[in-house]
């Protein structure tokens, strides 16, 4: 079979891999579609050198069927069509024992500390396979997993209806998350500056405000009423979304830090205190995430359709990193592995 292999800074290589047998428990996927994300992009950059061991197979936004199974697997068959929690937990440490097994202290990430999905043929657990609707397309299935991102931010900042959203960032994390708030029956504005994404998002029917030419604060402030926003949702991992994010929210409003902010950034402390604010970390998705996903894929009511920009097949993968790297005209792209 075919995989693509990382094997350093800016190096792809396309090559011929043995496909394995699924040892018991586990189950190989014939993958359709994988996404390229920005995790994959920063591993590509070499950014992330000190988490992946060369030559290294990434990816792990993916859809597929399933192919053979191993000894002691009687959930799924070959022909099932799936997708991939890629999440492997220890199930000892104090996360895992407490319930979250998600932000398991040792947590491995499938594509990044494990093989990834960047290959025709991916062997992965049983349990971290999803089931996918048999009328839900294989491409949106690839879109499944930052969906489930979206949907675990959703909960975490706990967006009822008529709520105000702010979201702070309008990448592809961004606006499924403004997509899924809005589902949710809130009323949404995305702070975004790339002219590219701001027509897409408005095009969306999306509210949008450039905080280059519009100050957020005043925005939001009279957009309000002086009340402030309900749920603000950090996208960005800039200084400049840190800074504002205080400064949106209402009396005992939730604040959910999505973005990864790799040092310390400077935070309006005294906002907290003064409105009794609320700081949500929301990292990856849980079981119930997943779930929501795929029932708000396969509804139909989210526009998937127009978040893919572009689907290469497995050959032209280099082409699909360059596309990513160039930021402002792409949201999200697929490598086709088989046909689906």
């Amino acid at each position: 079979m075919k995989a693509v292999f990382y094997e350093g800074e800016r190096k792809l290589r396309i090559d011929d891999r043995e496909r394995i047998n699924p040892g018991a428990g586990e189950v190989e996927i014939k993958v359709a579609y994988a996404g390229i994300c920005g995790t994959d992009l920063h591993i590509f950059h070499g950014h992330m050198n000190n988490r992946v061991s060369t030559p290294h197979v990434m990816g792990h936004e993916m859809s597929g069927v399933v192919s053979r199974v191993g000894e002691g697997v009687h959930q799924f068959k070959p022909g099932d069509r799936v997708t991939v929690m890629p999440l492997i937990s220890c199930g000892q440490c104090p996360a895992c024992k407490d319930g979250f097994s998600h932000i398991c202290h040792y947590l491995k990430f499938m594509g990044i500390e494990t093989p990834g999905a960047f290959q025709e043929y991916w062997v992965v657990p049983e349990n971290t396979l999803r089931r996918l609707p048999d009328d839900l397309d294989l491409k949106y299935g690839a879109l499944i997993e930052p969906l489930a991102v979206a949907c675990h931010d959703i909960r975490i900042g706990q967006v009822r209806q008529g709520d105000q959203v702010v979201v702070i960032g309008g990448g592809p994390i961004g606006t499924l998350i403004a997509l899924v708030a809005r589902s949710a029956g809130a009323e949404v504005v995305v702070s975004e500056i790339n002219p590219h994404r701001i027509r897409m998002l408005q095009d969306l029917g999306m509210e949008t405000c450039n905080p280059k030419e519009t100050n957020l604060t005043e925005y939001i402030t009279e957009k309000t009423r002086g009340r402030g926003a309900d749920v603000v949702f950090e996208v960005t991992s800039s200084t400049a979304g840190a800074e504002v994010m205080t400064e949106l929210p209402r009396t005992r409003g939730n604040i959910v830090i999505v973005g990864i902010f790799n040092k310390a950034v400077p935070v309006d402390l005294h906002r907290f205190f003064w409105r009794e604010l609320q700081l949500f970390g929301a990292r990856v998705y849980e079981n119930e995430d997943f779930d929501k996903a795929i029932q708000l894929a396969t509804s139909g009511e989210l526009p998937l359709d127009r978040l893919i920009t572009e689907v290469y097949p497995l050959n032209q993968i280099k082409n699909g990193f360059e596309q990513m790297e160039t930021g402002g005209n792409v949201m999200k792209v697929l490598i086709q592995l088989h046909q689906a």
